[in-house]
């Protein structure tokens, strides 16, 4: 068995969680990556010390984690939300204050866009504003501004011109002087609307520190709501794919750290379902075959997302092969027979079972005996693990026990999630 003392570097899983947000659309355009950018350059320029750069610049990457929906995300290109507890901006700050290694990112994601008001937007209800609030606010405003600049240099040339009819309405004037500032260096912009900004930071400022499978094993679940969440059709799915395959790696002799990697894996295995709309995951109907080529394409993109953590092979073949049949007939890689690891194979039954035991818009979940006729014709047909498969049947009610268990508890997350009382007691 594998023995892990595997830590991974806080840096590379927020780059992954930022290209998984912008991901959803093309007009997003590494948008987090410039917030971000621009963030540390605002707050370098104004003094902060290197611990709050490294804050600021942390919480740029993922600002935006609480727009759960693809409209929802393209609408903030166009135009800010108000400053209301239900906005995503909330909703974010709420993620991450479940999460503890990510907990230190909420306030300052929590009023993002908080106008400065004549100094009144240094508090919300009574409660004090971080200046990183309104760093994140002016460079999240800069990075839609250059968006559809043909010449960054051109127009970074009028860029005062637009941002201070703004000043002490809706941006604070020491935030403007520093950007003016930063206005007069043609580097800054065509760094940051490079297709990767990031690369041109210090290393030292990117070093954010490293955590175990512990941490990551929150951070996954934390992710696994920005997944999920996004409908109430599949608000559940991962927790159940994820605790069914935890099971299935106990039951199969797995390590406690391998249990761990495979719930990790199972959390994020459909992470590449962030770049499917709405439309398709909720439609009451069966898929058209354009459809569903766009739904085959998210196991590709879940394997390109998680590629960038160093130490995260493993975890990231169990996460995005488990759509691949031992037969060569799966997909995205037609992977066949041995070329696919025991841990990818738990999570194709994991995620097999789980899919046909919920209801989804278009049918009913099916009950124990069709389960078991279900898997008797894959392991027949070639395409799944029959040692995984004898496990699962083999505990059959342990299973379909334990999958209820976790995704009713996943339901009442979402639920109060959502909920006015959760959002005022957070507030």
């Amino acid at each position: 068995m594998l023995r892990h003392s595997i830590r991974f570097r806080l840096n590379e899983i927020l780059l992954s969680m930022s290209d998984a947000i912008d991901m959803i659309s093309p007009q997003l355009n590494r948008h987090h990556q410039k917030v971000a950018y621009l963030s540390y350059r605002i707050a370098s320029e104004i003094g902060m010390s290197l611990e709050q750069q490294r804050l600021v610049l942390m919480q740029g990457l993922v600002h935006d984690i609480g727009a759960l929906s693809v409209d929802e995300r393209l609408s903030l290109i166009e135009e800010e939300q108000p400053d209301d507890v239900n906005s995503h901006a909330f909703r974010g700050a709420r993620l991450l204050s479940k999460c503890r290694p990510l907990k230190a990112l909420a306030d300052g994601i929590r009023y993002h866009h908080l106008r400065w008001d004549y100094g009144r937007g240094m508090e919300f209800l009574g409660r004090p504003i971080p200046i990183n609030s309104h760093i994140l606010h002016l460079a999240d405003r800069v990075s839609v501004y250059f968006d559809d600049a043909p010449n960054v240099i051109t127009k970074s040339s009028k860029l005062m011109e637009h941002f201070s009819k703004g000043e002490n309405t809706r941006y604070s004037p020491m935030l403007l002087e520093a950007l003016a500032e930063l206005a007069k260096r043609e580097y800054i912009w065509l760094e940051m609307s490079d297709r990767e900004p990031i690369q041109y930071l210090p290393d030292y400022v990117m070093e954010f520190g490293k955590h175990d499978l512990d941490d990551f094993l929150q951070m996954a679940r934390m992710f696994s709501r920005v997944i999920d969440f996004r409908s109430r059709f599949t608000a559940t799915h991962s927790a159940g794919v994820a605790h069914t395959a935890g099971k299935l790696a106990e039951l199969s002799g797995m390590s406690a750290d391998e249990r761990k990697m495979m719930l990790i894996a199972g959390y994020l295995h459909d992470l590449g379902k962030l770049a499917v709309k709405n439309s398709i995951l909720e439609k009451p109907s069966k898929l058209s075959i354009n459809e569903f080529d766009v739904i085959r394409s998210h196991s590709f993109y879940t394997y390109k997302l998680l590629s960038g953590i160093e130490g995260f092979h493993t975890i990231n073949q169990w996460a995005s092969f488990h759509h691949e049949k031992l037969n060569g007939a799966g997909y995205p890689f037609h992977l066949k027979g041995e070329q696919i690891p025991f841990g990818s194979r738990v999570m194709t039954v994991a995620d097999i079972f789980t899919a046909v035991i919920e209801h989804r818009p278009y049918r009913n979940g099916v009950d124990k005996q069709q389960v078991r006729g279900i898997f008797e014709k894959l392991v027949k047909n070639g395409e799944v693990c029959e040692a995984a498969v004898d496990t699962l049947v083999g505990n059959l009610d342990v299973f379909v026990e334990l999958c209820n268990r976790e995704q009713q508890l996943a339901a009442e997350d979402y639920e109060s999630f959502f909920s006015d009382e959760e959002t005022a007691v957070l507030v």
